[in-house]
């Protein structure tokens, strides 16, 4: 305090209230012309296509300080979410920079609060600001814009998953922008490896015709908080593999309609994101460089020690995502351990593919027969906000609701 008070003189003028009110009001024009100059529009291709990648390739994700995570949209930047029913990116340019962009989309969901109903929502993703443009209220700006087309739109609710560590995105939604911290679902990441894994001979597993998986999926998860209105579209995508039942051999699986079906059953449906984009991490520790490398030759070398081999993520890769996820009974544990199993036998036919991915309520007992490297996998942060007033009451409704519930996660929205 008294350092601060003598490197000022004592004739300052900011002393003086009308100094004050002179600097703020200075403080306020500097960012109302910085708002004029920053102009937000729609995506156009032909003029945005290459500079949204350099961005992307110049903006990590994730909040880790020296792990990043770099994604390669494979020169489609509106890739993931040209699979959903309505969508837009935005872009911010700057002095004919392009220094941000953000994307959403629109769907019907199910959402519990408590009782059963049918919203529309909006989910904010892809948000990017250029390293040396950040902290200017740019992210700020082109989330209101988008909310604007939320809200033109229809939508009830805006909603954005971020990973719970990361605390600069989680104080822009939460303190800027008046979303709230709705779930917390985990992130279960398994490494695709080398030897095929054990499937149960006691097992029986069965691919299911897509208009089977339909009925299934809305007779028993209907009701399941986010599950999409337009399921049928997310089956019938050509980046999803299909959909597959297991229950105990010598069990009968009767019609889909009507029964009768196994005491214990468990389904799963896969989605090929490796198709869409591909992923890299970067700026990973020495050690962490040294023990990949070391383990995957170990197990080249000797594989009867059965070692398990970290993934070869440091060039880039796909991954299969597991959604959709459900069991039934007493008992299916096994039945949904063995139907993880069968993805990652499937996964191994691809070259790139290096992991099988999940995500499952924080809660959900799910979880704990779902393989998975602790090591790899993370907590996720789901922040939602209401954007109509009739949207207000169902939100207290919804954020009192038990955080046990199962999440359905759209594999659109990965």
């Amino acid at each position: 305090m008294d350092s601060l008070s003598l490197s000022l003189p004592l004739s300052s003028s900011f002393d003086k209230p009308e100094n004050l009110i002179s600097n703020q009001l200075c403080c306020f024009c500097d960012a109302l012309a910085f708002e004029m100059k920053l102009k937000i529009r729609s995506y156009d291709a032909r003029i945005d296509r290459e500079r949204i990648e350099d961005l992307e390739r110049r903006c990590e994700v994730g909040p880790a300080e020296s792990v990043f995570l770099f994604t390669d949209t494979l020169g489609d930047p509106i890739c993931r979410i040209r699979n959903s029913p309505k969508y837009k990116m935005l872009v911010a340019e700057l002095h004919h920079e392009l220094v941000g962009v953000i994307q959403g989309s629109i769907k019907m969901v199910t959402i519990c609060s408590p009782a059963k109903v049918q919203t529309r929502v909006g989910y904010i993703l892809g948000l990017r600001v250029a390293p040396c443009y950040r902290r200017r209220g740019i992210g700020v700006s082109l989330v209101k814009r988008l909310e604007e087309w939320f809200v033109d739109n229809q939508v009830d609710f805006a909603y954005m998953a971020t990973d719970k560590d990361n605390l600069g995105s989680v104080k822009l939604f939460t303190d800027k922008l008046g979303f709230i911290k709705f779930r917390t679902p985990s992130i279960l990441v398994q490494p695709v490896g080398p030897r095929r894994m054990r499937i149960s001979p006691t097992v029986k597993i069965v691919k299911l015709k897509i208009e089977d998986a339909e009925r299934l999926y809305r007779r028993f998860m209907g009701s399941t908080e986010f599950f999409p209105d337009d399921i049928d579209r997310v089956l019938r995508n050509k980046l999803s593999l299909g959909t597959w039942v297991a229950y105990p051999m010598g069990e009968s699986w009767g019609d889909i309609n009507s029964g009768p079906f196994p005491p214990n059953w468990a389904m799963i449906s896969v989605w090929n994101s490796g198709d869409l984009f591909k992923l890299r991490v970067d700026k990973a520790p020495l050690s962490c460089l040294m023990y990949a490398k070391s383990s995957r030759l170990i197990d080249r070398v000797f594989p009867c020690l059965r070692i398990p081999a970290f993934p070869d993520v440091f060039r880039p890769f796909g991954f299969y995502f597991m959604y959709g996820l459900h069991q039934h009974g007493p008992r299916p544990g096994k039945l949904v351990g063995t139907l993880c199993s069968f993805v990652h036998n499937m996964a191994m036919e691809l070259e790139d593919c290096k992991v099988v991915v999940t995500e499952v309520g924080g809660c959900d007992t799910l979880k704990l027969h779902i393989p998975h490297w602790k090591l790899l996998s993370c907590a996720d942060l789901w922040c939602i906000k209401p954007l109509r007033k009739e949207a207000q009451e169902t939100l207290f409704g919804l954020t009192k609701n038990s955080a046990s519930r199962a999440l359905f996660v759209d594999p659109r929205e990965v």
